[in-house]
């Protein structure tokens, strides 16, 4: 099956340090993201993303495969179905680049499997989380990016 690339570019008035805990930080997923990012962060340990309204059932594991605070982060993804099928995990890349008194976020999840439920879930899902965290960030609100799925 031919593997895909989603690329998304937000540009959000904060600093790369506040987008980055922001990423990490389970206060702040729970607020953007309806769910919250656990991990030490090392490189190799492994991470989920826990759905909040299912308590905490797990949405989404990978590992950690770089982590250069505040610049980027590297993590595979996978629905935790897949835990011991590797050949089914993608791979996402958070990019953070100081502009002035904004950042550029560009997240790019690439070896996406073609047609999956995983794949339209990312390119659904990618532009709520990113706006969902941009008004966080900028107005202290998040969006309520769930409510019309």
């Amino acid at each position: 099956m031919a593997k895909s690339t989603f690329v998304y570019v937000v540009y959000i008035r904060a600093t790369p340090e506040r987008i980055w805990i922001a990423l990490l930080d389970g206060e702040f997923t729970r607020q953007y993201w309806a769910g919250e990012n656990v991990s030490d962060w090392k490189i190799g340990s492994a991470w989920e993303h826990r759905r909040t309204e299912a308590m905490g059932s797990v949405a989404v594991i990978g590992e950690v495969m770089e982590a250069v605070a505040p610049i980027r982060l590297v993590l595979t993804w996978a629905d935790p179905a897949d835990r011991g099928n590797r050949s089914h995990y993608s791979r996402v890349a958070f990019d953070l680049k100081a502009l002035g008194d904004m950042v550029e976020l560009s997240v790019t999840h690439s070896d996406l499997e073609g047609t999956t439920a995983m794949a339209a879930k990312v390119i659904q899902g990618w532009p709520r989380v990113l706006s969902s965290l941009k008004s966080l960030l900028e107005t202290g609100r998040a969006l309520e990016t769930w409510a019309c799925s």
